[in-house]
């Protein structure tokens, strides 16, 4: 078999089994297998028996709906890498967009100081702490074994990490924070089966599941950030697409905060919240 069959013969096996990117995956898996980058596999011409034991054991294990971030044991975040693996939330590409935005509202503060509440694997933080070097930037997360894995992702970094529940941390800093960023669990526990496999049976249900409309973490949120704050400091938080009126309205209900505003992600759906705390 050449090397062009092979990967389509896993192409085609990865999408009987169901999985979404089966020609990107594909390619992924037998990339890392090689220890090559992508652009690189058109230029294989052939693969070692070991090499295809090895490879056929990862897309078995993909077609079980094992994470592909966890088969190669990171994902890419912004401009960094993160190890991932069982027990700690895979950050997905949507999240990006809020890093994105809690980066541009850290700049334009002299002596930023960020809090990211429910950090999981510490994606968030270590993207700030990485594109805006000048901020003081600090986490919490409640699981243990999410915390380990932030443990590992923010060592040198200069991020202040601790293990808690966002409800009670940061007292230290309450009245002083410029922006706060969450990715909460957001999913209602009744659309437990709506939840891809990958999600569902890999990343912890602390990471996912919140109430019967996936908002009560985010009514902590709001409690936590308007606690956290400095006046005109800034929150923002992600959300399931359904909630893209429910959770803005529940920052408007509070009536301590201004410019609320709700922001689709790049396929168009509604995917984050952010408001400020008003003076």
């Amino acid at each position: 078999m050449t090397v062009r069959s092979l990967r389509r013969a896993a192409a085609d096996r990865l999408r009987e089994a169901g999985v979404a990117s089966p020609e990107r995956d594909a390619d992924e898996l037998l990339a890392h297998v090689l220890g090559l980058g992508l652009g690189r596999l058109p230029l294989v011409e052939s693969v070692t028996p070991e090499q295809q034991q090895a490879y056929d054991a990862l897309l078995a294990r993909r077609a079980a709906r094992e994470p592909l971030q966890h088969l190669l044991g990171t994902a890419a975040f912004r401009h960094v890498e993160l190890a991932v693996g069982p027990g700690v939330f895979v950050p997905r590409p949507e999240t990006e967009l809020l890093a994105g935005w809690a980066v541009e509202r850290a700049r334009e503060v002299a002596d930023p100081v960020v809090v990211d509440l429910c950090t999981g694997s510490g994606a968030i933080a270590r993207a700030v702490a990485d594109e805006v070097p000048h901020a003081r930037v600090h986490a919490v997360e409640l699981d243990p074994d999410a915390h380990r894995w932030a443990e590992r992702n923010l060592a040198g970094t200069g991020v202040d990490l601790r293990l808690g529940d966002m409800a009670e941390a940061f007292d230290d800093l309450a009245g002083s924070v410029d922006v706060i960023t969450c990715n909460p669990p957001y999913i209602p526990l009744t659309a437990w089966e709506s939840v891809a496999p990958e999600a569902r049976d890999h990343d912890p249900h602390l990471a996912l599941f919140s109430g019967e409309d996936g908002l009560d973490a985010l009514r902590v949120l709001e409690a936590r950030a308007a606690r956290l704050l400095r006046p005109g400091g800034w929150v923002g938080a992600e959300h399931a697409d359904a909630q893209g009126e429910s959770a803005p309205a529940l920052f408007v209900a509070a009536g301590r905060w201004e410019r609320v505003r709700d922001h689709r992600d790049l396929a168009g759906r509604p995917r984050h919240v952010t408001a400020r705390l008003a003076p």
